[in-house]
């Protein structure tokens, strides 16, 4: 296997699973780390909730590569920030994700567009101040739906702490999701890793080569995080962990 890949697993893929059973799960398919959702396992407020998350981390030998918010900037207040951060670091997980906005930048106004980029200004300098990168989903219906808007947003925010994930849009072609992941590259940490197309969820070994092709963009270490199973089941998780080992496995 590549060295150069952490392999793991965002909790969202199982919101009806409760958290031992995702570890026990990533145990046996040999998933090193995982990213926290903040929406049912793992809520910024419940400190004895991440506590005891942390803990099982501890047991199950698994580190926290991430922490997943649903922190959207233009919905939820700034002032919440700082819970997610400070939840963030319960985990040990140096990485949160946010959504940025809430619509395409294609239908944001000027004025909107500046009100968003002042809060990423603002939330990117308290994130600097705490030591943890903030990370914003690759996502439709956010500002970086777009390539030439999330490169607009990066450009300005001017902040190793304010950073991107990338994941293929179901919805466009290979060849437009191959130049999106070649233009963010630099900015980019984690990738969240599935095989759709369209409304339908496949298997991951039918997208092997794809993906070697997406990864190929990526010249530096990134953390590969499966995301949902394309049957929504526990159970196929160690299937789709073989497929994405065999993936990082033929990586020159």
């Amino acid at each position: 296997m590549n060295r150069n890949y952490t392999l793991g697993l965002v909790s969202v893929s199982f919101r009806d699973r409760a958290p031992k059973e995702i570890l026990d799960a990533m145990k046996k398919a040999g998933l090193s780390h995982i990213e926290w959702g903040s929406d049912v396992h793992a809520p910024c407020t419940d400190t004895k909730c991440l506590r005891e998350l942390a803990t099982l981390q501890e047991e199950y030998g698994i580190c926290c590569s991430s922490y997943g918010t649903y922190f959207k900037f233009g919905k939820t207040p700034m002032a919440e920030l700082a819970d997610y951060i400070a939840a963030a670091k319960i985990l040990g997980a140096p990485i949160l994700r946010l959504w940025c906005g809430r619509r395409s930048g294609a239908d944001m106004t000027e004025e909107e567009r500046a009100e968003l980029l002042a809060d990423c200004k603002e939330a990117a300098s308290l994130a600097e101040k705490e030591g943890v990168i903030l990370c914003m989903e690759c996502h439709q219906k956010t500002l970086t739906e777009r390539m030439e808007d999330t490169l607009w947003l990066m450009e300005q925010v001017a902040s190793p702490a304010f950073r991107m994930y990338w994941q293929p849009f179901q919805h466009k072609s290979i060849e437009e999701n191959l130049a999106y992941a070649e233009a963010i590259a630099p900015y980019t940490y984690h990738l969240h890793v599935f095989q759709w197309k369209g409304s339908d969820k496949l298997p991951l070994r039918e997208g092997i080569g794809e993906w070697q092709g997406y990864l190929k963009k990526f010249t530096t270490p990134r953390t590969l995080l499966l995301e949902f199973m394309p049957d929504g089941r526990i159970e196929t998780l160690s299937e789709e962990a073989d497929s994405l080992r065999t993936i990082v496995g033929g990586m020159s």
